[in-house]
């Protein structure tokens, strides 16, 4: 184990002792309109010998109660809202946090509810972190977003939709989990149960603000330092630079990103979809003039962004 690995668990841990001080607690109850299941029927694979300390906290003191982050991810889970009038589809919520944090509130349970208005059932998925000391590493959350999508399709006949028209929609560092779930072709884990049988690729990918490239003047430092630390290889960047690695055959994505986003610059998006179009990828983008970076449901006005319903008339052109 490097140096830096240590020095990074080091300050993982002491982030934990500092939030268990300021009064955060264990992994809340889903809010009342959702039920939450584990994604694997026992420990997620290649456990530490300490498992991480789960926490959840509000990400502003003076936010909606709703609007929290989960750190230091033990246990996976899904977290599903069903829909008053079903479509027949469901959706894969990926919610973001630099993949040092996973930020369920307003990239989760907010959008979910409004997909769900729409009809589709959807999954709000709280994933593993790759600095937390998982075998896997950097593609823990991998495992964990295939595993997702299986157990979803599992499902499907039990809640009554569709396998086949199941999507994924990911924001910021999510955004990369789900732009890297729709262009890895090969499971990333060992099969646990009848439920690994069903396909991980999502139908459609939805990507927002997403974090792509872990290489270049356009990283997110932060998502990439989570990810491998200060010092990467560069090899090992490049294989997780997602437009690298688009492929015909990659399931259709849709981009939406401000042009404004000083956390994560909009080049990510540019970059994955002349990615796409390049590999003949059903694909389309919007890039807003303002919003900066993780503008949720919200126009910067405080009105409804219209992201959703470009997405919904997208994903139904293709059969989602």
């Amino acid at each position: 184990m490097s140096g830096v690995e240590l020095d990074r668990r080091g300050l993982l841990a002491a982030g934990a002792m500092a939030a268990l001080a300021s009064g955060a607690r264990a992994a809340l109850p889903p809010p009342r309109d959702f039920d939450r299941l584990a994604i694997w029927p026992g420990a997620a694979p290649g456990a530490p010998h300490v498992l991480p300390q789960e926490l959840e906290v509000r990400r502003r003191p003076d936010g909606p109660a709703e609007d929290t982050a989960i750190t230091h991810v033990a246990q996976p889970t899904l977290t599903h809202i069903r829909p008053a009038r079903p479509n027949g589809a469901a959706l894969l919520m990926i919610p973001g946090g630099g993949y040092v944090r996973v930020a369920v509130g307003i990239e989760g349970y907010a959008i979910a509810r409004r997909f769900a208005e729409a009809g589709y059932h959807c999954f709000v998925l709280v994933y593993r972190l790759p600095a937390d000391g998982w075998a896997a590493g950097p593609d823990a959350p991998l495992q964990d977003a295939q595993r997702a999508m299986r157990l979803i399709r599992a499902r499907a006949a039990r809640e009554g939709f569709d396998a086949k028209r199941v999507g994924a929609i990911g924001f910021s560092a999510g955004g990369h989990l789900a732009a890297r779930l729709a262009t890895v072709r090969e499971p990333v884990y060992a099969a646990v149960d009848a439920a690994d049988a069903a396909p991980f690729l999502p139908q459609v990918a939805g990507l927002l603000y997403p974090v792509i490239q872990m290489a270049g003047p356009f990283t997110h430092k932060g998502s990439r330092d989570q990810m491998f630390g200060p010092s990467a290889d560069p090899a090992k960047l490049a294989a997780y630079s997602v437009e690298q690695h688009v492929l015909p055959g990659t399931p259709p994505t849709f981009l939406a990103a401000a042009a404004d986003d000083k956390v994560v610059p909009v080049e990510n998006s540019l970059g994955m979809f002349s990615a796409l179009k390049a590999a003949g990828v059903p694909s389309e983008m919007h890039i807003f003039e303002t919003g900066g970076h993780g503008f949720g449901l919200k126009r910067p006005d405080g009105s409804a962004s219209p992201w959703p319903d470009l997405f919904l008339h997208w994903a139904g052109t293709h059969g989602v």
